[in-house]
């Protein structure tokens, strides 16, 4: 029957029982008529339909309405039911039968709608209340909701002849007793109690709990036997004296009013297992106390009205009830709740011993304000200290150093800065005290001061200068009070350090942020500061660092050395003949070199290559070099590398980093890196690995990794291509997707079928760790064939669908006049082209690690116009060349890391290019290579942001990745 919204209407909530669920309410629409009296036309009303009627609801009635829905037997069954969904009915029947029923689910399924019943109740006031009846009418009899709540007294008899006591409840309303007793009363609700008596609908004051009150419904009192007294006082009647009123006959009850005051228990929580007790962290409570003249309450009792002790004398009952104040106790918990203590609201917090002491130290001053006593409760009858603890650093600049001042107090005791450095720096926070209490290191301290007593000199308070940047974070901070040079201060923002003039005998112009790399280079130079200048490929990193080293020629500071790849030494030789003729420059490098360190001193610059100076660094080592650079520095970021080793045995004033890739695997690359340019920078390599490796790389800790930020940024000057994106020209990159051939296809779905069941199965018995190598192999092979099948079979004789589509590109590009740079990482690959373009007539250069004569290979690309292909190994070619002729680059198969492809490109796309560079990338549809490139920006790390590139692809692969990869 539809209740029409263009006529009057009236929301009702109508109360009916429900077999198993108790007590539940609905909700309802009744039709009104004309003398605006309830009709029998009436609707159930939920959420789904509520809106309909808005009009003559407020929010209460949506809130009310949606609480309803929750409860209905319908809903119960959902939200508790199995996946079965059963009908409501059989859910009820199976949940609740009597000997085979889910008794756990019952009293679950109880307790949530006795919270959902309680919070409609209380919001019933003002509403119009109905009890069902048994015909459904929603408005069968009124229920008249209290405004006023009733109280209750229990009153106890205790009567010796007759060994016993009884007692009963009384109830009062509005002053008037009410009788509840035998007049089928209903309690809807216990916690609080709601009654229904009447057609009344009482709650009471103090939120009673209705099963106090249900044994009397139908009793007129309780008899509790004698031989039963001294136990039912103890440990019923007095909780019933503290929470309610209570009248006494036969035993005394004496009412207390006594001054509070506050105090906080510290007790220490007890490991009962010995074995665990050094492994687990100690834990301390803090628990807030109320005394009232020896009688201690605790604050997670907070909102009960009294505290009641009983003695039992010569057969005599006394209870004590000691009132509390509620407004004192609340101030106290609101203002400890101030000092930052979390969690503090119930009374008591749980806290580590650093945390808790570390707390209790911040605060015991405002504690003694509040006059809250500190208690400690601890084992073996330790005292720790509670009182201010300071520590005052002053540090000023020496020519070499900076020094640090340093005032360190625990209350009425000064402590020698040693003591305190060797505590943080071996993360010990606790000390005995000359008065034997136990001290308690700040945690602030550790995490403010930590890295700093670490690098501190050992046998004095002083600090090495590149570690600037600790010194400008307490400033910042106001940690200390510190006094430098501004011009030293600089160094933290590049765009702030002075401009230095270039040497006239430079030959060559620097860009704007060349000139910017050439003012930090020299700025690093006055201070003896080491440096790593990590541009992008193909910024003039050789350029910049030659400018320098051309002033250190007209400074006549001495010679210096360049460490570099083989591969890099020709063009470094080129490089200075251009910009800087006057070098005199030795090439130490191949067998007839001449090993005398003493001839070093009749050049500018020496340059050798990793090889030889890993081999000749006995001989290297025996001369003081003015500067030592390492091109490509990345080739010792192995710490535990031979040629590292021997690089770090080599003597210099000042020492410079060239790297597009500081790390390629793992943050450990940079320290290997920066400990040779600044010599204990980033402290010990054990030092580096807990304090910064392993939080930023296993816990991706942000804070520690802003911290590594700021160690190094001084030292490290970082410039991407899309920061001097006017000085190149434009790069276009398009990728290629080309289909297989049938033939391919056959191939290479037989072939990873079989890798992907083995690979698998392998992965479930030794883990993915464990299967890298077949998975490399696998992956491999699959690559290969997704080039071309020749690559694993050499008598395939058919066709491969992007070997045809390269050669068909190669062949548009050459007849427009480009010239195309071709890279493959598979020496392989690049020979079933070379025999294509040689049937074809079609002119190359080549390069691959067995390559000779690379010059000749790169000079006939640059300067032959007949040459307009340079077929190139991705590993032997990616480096060092500077291949500006070329306006196309094709990348055959992609590589793990998008770095490696990147300074591919960069050997096209670089400084001196002046045509746009198109870049063509050739997927085969359907194989790994698809899933490479998706895994490519899916792999990127914290450590990309830090300086460079991303981690090692591989050691990153996931058991789920690898199933993609091989789907």
């Amino acid at each position: 029957m539809k209740v029409s919204t263009s006529l009057p209407f009236q929301l009702v909530y109508s109360l009916f029982q429900h077999q198993f669920l108790g007590y539940l309410f609905e909700s309802f629409v009744i039709q009104l008529n004309k003398e605006n009296k309830l009709t029998l036309q009436h609707q159930n009303i939920s959420s789904r339909n509520a809106h309909e009627f808005q009009q003559r609801l407020d929010q209460t009635d949506f809130d009310l309405i949606a609480l309803m829905d929750e409860i209905q037997p319908d809903a119960i069954a959902n939200r508790f039911g199995n996946k079965k969904r059963m009908k409501p009915d059989a859910f009820f029947l199976s949940v609740f039968d009597e000997q085979k029923g889910d008794q756990l689910l019952q009293k679950r399924i109880i307790s949530y709608v006795e919270t959902q019943r309680s919070k409609i109740l209380d919001k019933l006031h003002n509403k119009m209340v109905f009890e069902m009846g048994k015909d459904g009418n929603p408005t069968y009899k009124t229920i008249r909701v209290q405004k006023e709540k009733a109280e209750i007294e229990f009153r106890f008899w205790r009567n010796k002849e007759q060994e016993n006591t009884n007692y009963r409840p009384f109830m009062y309303h509005n002053g008037e007793k009410v009788e509840f007793q035998y007049k089928s009363a209903v309690l809807l609700s216990n916690t609080p109690a709601w009654l229904l008596l009447e057609g009344k609908l009482f709650t009471f004051k103090g939120g009673v709990d209705g099963k106090k009150i249900k044994p009397f419904l139908f009793k007129n009192f309780i008899a509790v036997p004698q031989k039963m007294e001294k136990s039912y006082y103890e440990k019923f009647i007095s909780h019933l004296i503290e929470d309610y009123n209570v009248g006494a006959s036969g035993f005394s009850i004496i009412n207390r009013n006594e001054e509070v005051k506050a105090k906080l228990k510290v007790s220490e929580i007890i490991i009962e297992n010995e074995e665990d007790q050094e492994m687990m962290p100690s834990e301390v409570e803090l628990l807030v106390q109320f005394d009232y003249k020896g009688v201690v309450v605790d604050a997670s009792t907070f909102g009960k009205r009294s505290k009641v002790t009983m003695v039992y004398e010569n057969d005599e009952f006394t209870f004590t009830k000691t009132w509390r104040d509620y407004k004192f106790e609340k101030s106290i918990i609101n203002a400890i709740k101030e000092f930052e203590l979390e969690g503090v609201d119930n009374g008591k917090v749980v806290l580590s011993k650093n945390d808790a002491f570390t707390w209790l130290s911040k605060n015991a001053k405002a504690l003694e304000e509040l006059n809250v006593k500190v208690v400690q409760s601890l084992k073996e009858g330790k005292k720790y200290f509670v009182g201010e603890s300071k520590i005052n650093l002053e540090v000023t600049e020496d020519r070499d150093w900076f020094d640090i001042k340093t005032k360190v107090v625990f209350g009425e005791f000064e402590i020698p800065f040693q003591t305190i450095r060797k505590l943080i720096v071996s993360g010990r926070h606790e000390f005995e005290l000359p008065n034997g209490e136990i001290a308690i290191i700040p945690n602030e301290w550790f995490a403010q001061y930590q890295e700093l007593f670490y690098f501190l000199d050992h046998e004095s308070p002083r600090l090495q200068k590149h570690h600037l940047a600790l010194v400008q974070d307490l400033q910042e901070g106001s940690l200390a009070k510190v006094s430098f040079d501004r011009k030293l201060e600089r160094l933290s923002d590049f765009d702030k350090i002075e401009e230095y003039k270039v040497p006239r005998s430079f030959k060559g112009k620097l860009r704007p942020y060349q000139k910017a790399g050439y003012n930090w280079m020299r700025f690093l130079s006055e201070y003896n500061f080491g440096g790593c200048l990590a541009d992008d490929m193909g910024l003039g990193k050789t350029v910049q660092t030659l400018s320098v080293l051309e002033f250190e020629r007209v400074s006549e500071n001495g010679t210096s050395l360049l460490i570099m790849p083989t591969s890099l030494v020709y063009n470094w030789e080129m490089e200075a003949k251009k910009f800087t003729p006057k070098m005199k420059i030795l090439n130490y490098t191949g067998t007839n070199r001449v090993k005398d360190p003493e001839k070093f001193g009749h050049y500018d610059i020496v340059i050798t290559s990793y090889g030889t100076a890993r081999i000749d660094a006995e001989i290297l080592s025996e001369y003081y070099f003015n500067y030592i650079v390492l091109d490509e520095a990345q080739t010792i970021k192995n710490p535990t590398s031979i040629v590292t080793k021997a690089v770090n045995q080599l003597k210099s004033r000042k020492r410079l980093l060239l790297s597009g890739t500081p790390i390629e695997n793992t943050t450990m690359d940079l320290w290997s890196q920066m400990n040779f340019a600044n010599v204990g920078l980033l402290g010990s390599q054990n030092f580096f690995k807990k304090e910064f490796l392993t939080p930023i790389e296993k816990r991706k800790d942000e804070a520690k990794y802003n911290k590594l930020y700021r160690l190094i940024k001084p030292f490290i000057m970082r410039r991407h291509k899309s920061q001097v994106a006017s000085e190149l020209p434009e790069k276009v990159e398009k990728v290629m997707y080309i289909d297989m051939t049938p033939e391919q296809k056959k191939k290479y779905e037989e072939v990873k079928s079989s890798y992907r069941n083995d690979i698998l199965e392998h992965i479930e018995t030794t883990g993915v760790k464990g299967s890298q190598f077949m998975l490399l192999k696998g992956l491999t092979e699959l690559r290969q064939l997704a080039n071309h099948p020749k690559l694993v079979e050499e008598k395939y004789q058919d066709s491969a669908g992007k070997f045809d589509e390269v050669i068909r590109s190669l062949s548009n590009a050459v007849g427009e006049g480009h010239k195309i740079l071709v890279f493959s990482q598979f020496v392989k690959h690049l020979s079933i082209f070379k025999k294509e373009l040689d049937d074809r007539g079609m002119k190359y250069a080549y390069l691959d690690g067995s390559t000779k004569d690379r010059k000749k290979e790169v000079n006939d690309f640059q300067n032959n116009k007949d040459i307009q292909i340079f077929l190139i190994s991705l590993k032997a070619g990616g480096l060092g060349l500077n291949l500006t002729a070329a306006d196309y680059v094709f990348i055959l198969d992609p590589w793990w890391n998008p770095a490696i492809e990147a300074q591919a490109i960069d050997r096209a796309h670089r400084i001196g290019q002046e045509n746009k560079v198109f870049v063509y990338k050739f997927i085969t549809i359907g194989t790994v290579e698809e899933k490479i490139l998706a895994l490519q920006q899916s792999k990127k790390e914290l450590a990309d942001t830090l300086i460079t590139t991303e981690e090692s692809f591989m050691k990153k692969l996931s058991k789920e990745d690898i199933s993609t990869l091989l789907s």
